[in-house]
């Protein structure tokens, strides 16, 4: 077996049905969730989108919101100044430009303020829209440790190996596996080496 097989197996067997754990029930709701998933934890992000949503249940809600309120409304997330207003103006652009419906295509939303390739690959791969992998600050810490990329590789440089390295079939999952494994077990701070099955090709020890 490959380097690549014994990570797979291994997170198979710890993380076989892998979810996204930010909450939503509408494709924009998604997008705006992960759009204020930046910099903080999905836990602090689900806890304050559903006080958005529950308050603002439409995007002509969103979009006609009391930009103060916005404000209010995701203080603890940090840099809300910057991600209340980002949620006013991707609300007033699906309203205005794109009928109310959230578009399918990437250039439109990365042209959305706030929207960069990793949200739209976070949306792409959790809609099934297409195949995706991610490369947020878990996956980033997760392929350099156990030698899927160089420690002075970049995210895009990470995400380009790493489609290389998985069928493309498996990317929405792998994906999922990754970021969970480094939440929960690969961590930052007191990753768990001992009991992990890939401690003898991570490069940690």
């Amino acid at each position: 077996m490959n380097k690549v097989e014994i990570i797979e197996n291994y997170i198979e067997e710890i993380l076989p049905n892998p979810k996204c754990e930010l909450n939503y029930e509408k494709d924009y709701e998604l997008l705006i969730a992960v759009m204020l998933s930046a910099q903080t934890t999905d836990k602090r992000v689900n806890k304050v989108t559903k006080i958005l949503f529950d308050k603002y249940k439409t995007l002509e809600e969103l979009k006609n919101a009391d930009i103060e309120d916005l404000k209010s409304i995701v203080k603890e997330l940090g840099s809300y100044n910057k991600k209340a207003n980002y949620i006013k103006q991707i609300a007033t652009i699906i309203c205005d430009n794109y009928n109310g419906i959230m578009p399918r295509k990437r250039e439109y939303l990365e042209s959305m303020p706030g929207v960069g390739r990793k949200t739209v690959n976070v949306l792409f791969g959790e809609l099934e829209i297409e195949p995706n992998i991610a490369v947020d600050t878990h996956v980033q810490r997760v392929s350099k440790r156990l030698g899927l990329a160089k420690e002075s590789d970049n995210v895009f440089e990470i995400e380009m190996k790493l489609r290389k390295k998985f069928k493309r079939d498996t990317w929405n999952k792998r994906h999922k596996q990754l970021v969970l494994f480094g939440r929960y077990y690969c961590k930052a701070i007191k990753p768990e080496c001992d009991t992990c099955k890939l401690k003898d090709i991570c490069r940690k020890k």
